[in-house]
């Protein structure tokens, strides 16, 4: 799921990553509306209100948009030059520091909700600051890994091309090019219903444990790598003591 990239990265690959880590965006993006009112896995409406607040000069709000911008750039900048560096010497293990990094954050802010219940309103710009710089540490690691086929916390871009996608089914009938097309807009589905299952899954819970719900998303990530480790594992000895020639394409 992590793991393989180029020739030996396969649909199924991008499909698991897909389900999995948009429904952490989704409960990641719903927790920092609910809490800090701030949306904390895409730029778009951030860039509008830095404009905004420009305008009419109120400048240290619009520092404040500004901030969070930044912080989303940062954690993909981090998270990109973690990959490039580990990749250089233990290639298979290069996503582990960006997705460690992530749950780290998460999880911080979510005991950090626990012990210091009353800090939420002090704290709001520090919090969605944290939190948009897990996406973008997520956005960038999943962009890497799947070659720009996967995204995970934003959806205009998906809805534009599952748009095209549905389009070209009108005029492509040639069964190769229409199963492609399948496979493509199926992807597409699955990471807006994980965003979607993401935003209502932490939306409920946000009501009766507040930013504690946070502990979902981390337990989904450590799920993640937990299975991705097994998987490698598995095939490994799959491989050293069974048949040479099978590959690790599950």
């Amino acid at each position: 799921m992590f793991r393989h990239k180029g020739k030996g990265r396969t649909y199924a690959h991008n499909l698991k990553l897909a389900s999995i880590l948009s429904t952490v965006a989704g409960i990641v993006n719903i927790s920092g509306v609910l809490s800090v009112h701030t949306l904390t896995t895409n730029l778009t409406g951030h860039f509008a209100f830095f404009a905004e607040q420009l305008l009419l000069n109120h400048y240290s709000t619009a520092f404040t948009f500004l901030c969070y911008i930044l912080f989303f750039l940062s954690g993909a900048f981090v998270s990109g030059v973690i990959i490039e560096y580990a990749s250089k010497y233990k290639s298979h293990k290069s996503y582990i520091i960006p997705i460690s990094l992530e749950i780290a954050i998460i999880f911080s802010i979510s005991i950090g909700s626990i012990i210091f219940p009353a800090s939420g309103n002090s704290n709001q710009a520090i919090i969605a600051s944290a939190l948009l710089f897990a996406m973008g540490l997520q956005n960038a690691l999943v962009t890497k890994v799947s070659q720009s086929v996967v995204r995970t916390t934003h959806l205009t871009g998906l809805f534009t091309d599952l748009g095209i996608a549905l389009s070209q089914l009108l005029f492509y009938k040639e069964n190769g090019v229409r199963k492609a097309l399948h496979k493509s807009i199926f992807l597409k589905i699955m990471i807006i219903g994980g965003f979607f299952l993401g935003g209502m899954l932490g939306g409920f819970g946000y009501w009766h444990f507040q930013l504690k719900i946070l502990l979902l998303p981390v337990l989904l990530l450590l799920g993640a790598l937990w299975y991705d480790g097994l998987l490698f594992r598995y095939y490994h000895l799959k491989r050293k003591y069974g048949d040479p020639s099978s590959n690790w394409n599950k």
